[in-house]
Order: C-alpha cells, then sequence, then structure tokens
C-alpha cells in the first residue's frame, strides 16, 4: 500500500510522527517528509533516525503556500499539526482556530490542488461535546473536513478523519508529568481522582490511522474502543512501579477539564457502525433541501447512549499497571531508577 509512496506529516515532529517513523522507516515506502515549523526538533529527529527516506520541511500550516511547496509529488497525508494544550487553548482561543481549523483546511486544499489520493487527519475525544477551546476547534476541524469531502470523489481525494482520548506518554501529558514529581520526589498532582481518561498507546494511535487509511469512505469518522482508568489509579500505580513514597496532592480541575471524555456522541451511536474494535461514523450528506426529511426520521437518540471514558473497559490497577509497564517510555524511565 505505501510501497514506494511519499507520505506527509504535518506536525511531524510530535509524539505521533515519531510513532508512525518508527512503523514506516523500515517498509519499502519511498519517503517521509516531516512538516513542521520547530527546526531543532526537525535537527533532533535527524540526529536520531539518520535516515535518508526522511525529509524536512520547515513551514506552518497556518501559511498555505508553505504546505503547496511541500505538498508536490505526496501521495497520503496523515494531517497531525496542532494546537493540544487545553489550558493555553483557553487563554488563546484564536491561535487555536489559526491552527487547528485554519491550518487544517489549509492543509486539506494544498493536498486537493497536489493531487494527493488520501488525507487522514487526527482529532480528540474533546471534540465531542466540547467545553474547551481546544475540543471546540478540534470539532470544527471535523467539520471542515467532512464538509470539504462532499465536494470530492474517491478518485481524486479521500478524506478521513480519526478521533482518539489520552496517548499515553505522548509529550505533554500527564504521565510524563506524574513520573518526573515521582523522580524529583515532589507530591503528584491530581486534579480529579475521579476523573476517567481512555488509555491508548502511540501504537494504537498509529494503528487507528492505518485502519481509517484502509477502510474510509468520503469524510469518515473513526474511533477506536479503549478502556479507560481513573486518574487517581494512575498516580496510585505509578508510585507503586516506581515504589515510591510521594504524596498525592489533590489540586481541582484545571480550566476547561471535564469529568470524563467522549469518544462518540449519543447522536453519532446512532448511525456509528461497530467494526470490531473500531467504531465507523459516517459523514451525514444531507443537503440543505431540509423539507424532505420532514417526514424521515432516524433512529431514536433516546435509546442509545454517548460511549465515554465512565462506560467503557474500566481498568483495575493490576491491569493498568500491566499496561503501563509495557510502555517504552515507562521501561525508560525506570532503567537506572532508584530512590
Amino acid at each position: 500500500m505505501f510501497n514506494n509512496k511519499t507520505l506527509l506529516i504535518t506536525g511531524g515532529t510530535g509524539s505521533f510522527g515519531n510513532a508512525v517513523l518508527d512503523k514506516f522507516l523500515h517498509t519499502d515506502i519511498r519517503e517521509i517528509r516531516i512538516f513542521s515549523r520547530d527546526e531543532k526538533k526537525q535537527d533532533d529527529m535527524r540526529h536520531l533516525y539518520k535516515n535518508d527516506k526522511i525529509k524536512f520541511y520547515i513551514g506552518d500550516v497556518r501559511d498555505l503556500d508553505s504546505l503547496r511547496s511541500a505538498m508536490l509529488g505526496v501521495d497520503f497525508v496523515f494531517s497531525a499539526a496542532a494546537l493540544k494544550q487545553v489550558p493555553s487553548c483557553e487563554f488563546y482561543p484564536l491561535e487555536a482556530v489559526k491552527t487547528n481549523i485554519n491550518g487544517t483546511a489549509n492543509t486539506i486544499d494544498a493536498a486537493i490542488q497536489s493531487d494527493v489520493k488520501k488525507v487522514v487527519v487526527l482529532s480528540t475525544d474533546k471534540a465531542v461535546y466540547p467545553i474547551n477551546a481546544m475540543g471546540m476547534s478540534k470539532a470544527m476541524m471535523e467539520k471542515v473536513m467532512v464538509a470539504k469531502s462532499r465536494n470530492l470523489s474517491v478518485e481524486n481525494c479521500t478524506l478521513s478523519g480519526t478521533r482518539y482520548g489520552n496517548v499515553m506518554a505522548s509529550r505533554g501529558s500527564v504521565i510524563p508529568l506524574f513520573i518526573d514529581q515521582i523522580k524529583n520526589n515532589r507530591p503528584i498532582t491530581v486534579t480529579d481522582p475521579n476523573m476517567t481518561r481512555f488509555m491508548m498507546s502511540l501504537e494504537d494511535a498509529v494503528d487507528l490511522v492505518m485502519f481509517a487509511f484502509t477502510n474510509s469512505a468520503q469524510g469518515d469518522i473513526f474511533v477506536q474502543k479503549s478502556p479507560a482508568a481513573t486518574i487517581g489509579d494512575l498516580a496510585e500505580v505509578l508510585i507503586d512501579i516506581f515504589n515510591s513514597k510521594t504524596n498525592i496532592n489533590v489540586i481541582g480541575t484545571r480550566h476547561g477539564e471535564k469529568l470524563y471524555e467522549s469518544l462518540l456522541s449519543k447522536e453519532e451511536a446512532v448511525k456509528a457502525i461497530d467494526m470490531g474494535d473500531y467504531f465507523r461514523v459516517p459523514a451525514d450528506n444531507r443537503d440543505l433541501n431540509y423539507a424532505k426529511y420532514v417526514e424521515e426520521g432516524s433512529k431514536k437518540i433516546t435509546l442509545t447512549d454517548e460511549y465515554n471514558s465512565h462506560n467503557t473497559n474500566r481498568l483495575n490497577k493490576d491491569e493498568l499497571k500491566a499496561l503501563l509497564l509495557n510502555l517504552p517510555y515507562v521501561k525508560s524511565e525506570l532503567a537506572g531508577y532508584s530512590i
């Protein structure tokens, strides 16, 4: 499928981009283009991988022209560039609009103009019933992708999206924070121990994108079924793994946080297609001729429930510990660690 093809990853210096490189560099792919505005991270990747298949492009998804030049000759695009931190987007919501919404629209437009065959955009559980600027911008990003897909045939360019929960040990996430606090003998700062979050690995995130890439129709959004855990259990299990005596300090919720996250809304669950390990949410391709829908209903949303981190499979502490101990990040942090 990727044999002799060129893949471009926007925001490619992030955790997802590194995971894609680890998965694809030793395949028959012709070239992987890393597109980002951070020359320091690009230089770090250049020295880490030392592989001629990787090409680096400095640019910003907010700048359509920089995307156009990077897209020439590209077959596929994974759109991962985003502002992801909830608090920073709360304070600077227009910056989230510029990157997450307008930047993704630019990425799609540049891909279409360059005859790219497939684009997968990466979204988040925070886009479902969003209460914060990051989630709202990602929800609008999804709407932009679906709207643009309506005017395309699969022979031109197929657009699809993925939506996933917390990616464990990704850059800026809570697991590296907790481990850093443990290793520096500081209390672990927990906002609310009863909060639940989906638990996905970086490999899961890449697998979800690949599933979408392989199985998508125009405008589809894909969700992976994922287990969840409470933040309180996560903190306690990490303390146990590192054999630490540190305390847990409950500090209260931050800007824009929710008690639980949802991967499917009730409205989406009505039409979602169960594909085993994944849900497929087909695009709503009704047009603006509302009259013809007056007498045509769909399944009642009162008979369905959203798919969220409270009602999914809840990991107990032993299951969570086994999952964490399998993460390369946790393994590397444990190596040589002593109290």
